[in-house]
Protein backbone atom coordinates (compact mmCIF):
# COMPACT_ATOMS: atom_id res chain seq x y z
CA UNK A 1 0.00 0.00 0.00
CA UNK A 2 1.30 3.85 -0.88
CA UNK A 3 2.18 5.53 2.32
CA UNK A 4 -0.27 8.51 1.27
CA UNK A 5 -2.81 6.43 0.91
CA UNK A 6 -2.00 5.48 4.40
CA UNK A 7 -2.02 8.80 5.51
CA UNK A 8 -5.60 9.31 3.80
CA UNK A 9 -6.68 6.67 5.78
CA UNK A 10 -5.31 8.21 9.12
CA UNK A 11 -6.80 11.25 8.46
CA UNK A 12 -9.78 9.20 7.94
CA UNK A 13 -10.15 7.57 11.22
CA UNK A 14 -8.96 10.47 12.83
CA UNK A 15 -11.59 12.43 11.58
CA UNK A 16 -14.13 9.60 12.66
CA UNK A 17 -13.01 9.60 16.30
CA UNK A 18 -13.34 13.50 16.82
CA UNK A 19 -16.55 13.19 15.66
CA UNK A 20 -17.27 10.20 18.07
CA UNK A 21 -15.85 12.68 20.72
CA UNK A 22 -18.17 15.07 20.48
CA UNK A 23 -21.08 12.77 21.89
CA UNK A 24 -19.33 10.29 24.24
CA UNK A 25 -20.14 12.39 27.42
CA UNK A 26 -23.53 13.33 26.73
CA UNK A 27 -26.61 11.19 24.89
CA UNK A 28 -28.09 13.86 22.41
CA UNK A 29 -31.00 13.62 20.35
CA UNK A 30 -31.00 14.72 16.85
CA UNK A 31 -32.93 17.66 17.81
CA UNK A 32 -30.44 18.83 20.16
CA UNK A 33 -27.74 17.90 17.53
CA UNK A 34 -29.95 20.28 14.89
CA UNK A 35 -29.62 23.18 17.33
CA UNK A 36 -25.70 22.68 18.35
CA UNK A 37 -24.41 24.64 15.40
CA UNK A 38 -21.00 24.08 16.83
CA UNK A 39 -20.78 20.92 16.86
CA UNK A 40 -22.94 20.24 13.63
CA UNK A 41 -20.64 22.47 11.55
CA UNK A 42 -17.86 20.63 13.18
CA UNK A 43 -19.07 17.46 11.93
CA UNK A 44 -19.43 18.54 8.63
CA UNK A 45 -16.23 19.41 8.34
CA UNK A 46 -14.94 16.33 9.76
CA UNK A 47 -17.34 14.51 6.95
CA UNK A 48 -15.54 16.85 4.33
CA UNK A 49 -12.33 15.54 5.56
CA UNK A 50 -13.62 12.13 5.01
CA UNK A 51 -14.82 12.34 1.62
CA UNK A 52 -11.49 14.41 0.04
CA UNK A 53 -9.52 11.55 1.68
CA UNK A 54 -11.63 9.27 -0.19
CA UNK A 55 -11.89 10.78 -3.64
CA UNK A 56 -7.83 10.80 -3.45
CA UNK A 57 -7.45 7.17 -2.82
CA UNK A 58 -10.13 6.27 -4.93
CA UNK A 59 -8.12 8.79 -7.92
CA UNK A 60 -4.90 6.55 -7.24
Amino acid sequence: MKNEIKIWLHDILNAVIEIESFFEDTQKSFTDYQNDLRTKRAVERNIEIIGEALNRIFKT
